[in-house]
């Protein structure tokens, strides 16, 4: 599956938004359904920090997931990739990662939300509705990341 990215820009500087996107402990104020992150290894913004998150289902269940930061550089980007092997995810995930990017732009910062996924097995016939999903859940966090940092009301 190709890459989902969305952009938007956020009035904070990029310093703000770096050390919000670069801790884990933050994703629960803006990525969408991460109710907690536990078990995080490694200093804000470092590469090859560890976190685990629970992801809040629909049906109130939580869902741990793993995660490792594969790329990171201060105030321009912060990749993660979920660590699928032995876990749930395997049977649908080969792959999983997400980059944010950020830059400068005006008083405010543009910040670009991209995720990467390579589907396994029978998964890939559900492309379009997971590219669909993943689209959703980037407007999402950047709609979180907005609302965490400056107190605007969430966008759509």
């Amino acid at each position: 599956m190709p890459a989902v990215s969305r952009r938007r820009t956020i009035d904070a500087p990029v310093e703000v938004v770096w050390a919000t996107v670069s801790d884990p402990n933050h994703l629960p104020r803006w990525w969408p359904r991460v109710t907690r992150v536990e078990n995080v290894q490694g200093s804000p913004g470092a590469k090859r920090t560890r976190w685990t998150t629970l992801l809040g289902t629909e049906a109130g269940r939580a869902v741990r997931a793993d995660f490792r930061c594969v790329s990171a550089a201060v105030n321009e980007r912060y990749v993660w990739e979920q660590e699928i092997a032995d876990t749930p995810f395997e049977r649908i995930l080969k792959r999983a990662e997400t980059e944010v990017r950020m830059h400068a732009a005006g008083v405010g910062t543009e910040v670009t939300i991209a995720t990467n996924q390579s589907l396994r097995g029978f998964s890939r016939l559900g492309s379009p509705w997971m590219r669909r999903a993943t689209a959703r859940t980037l407007s999402g966090a950047l709609s979180g990341l907005e609302n965490a940092l400056v107190g605007a009301e969430p966008r759509v």
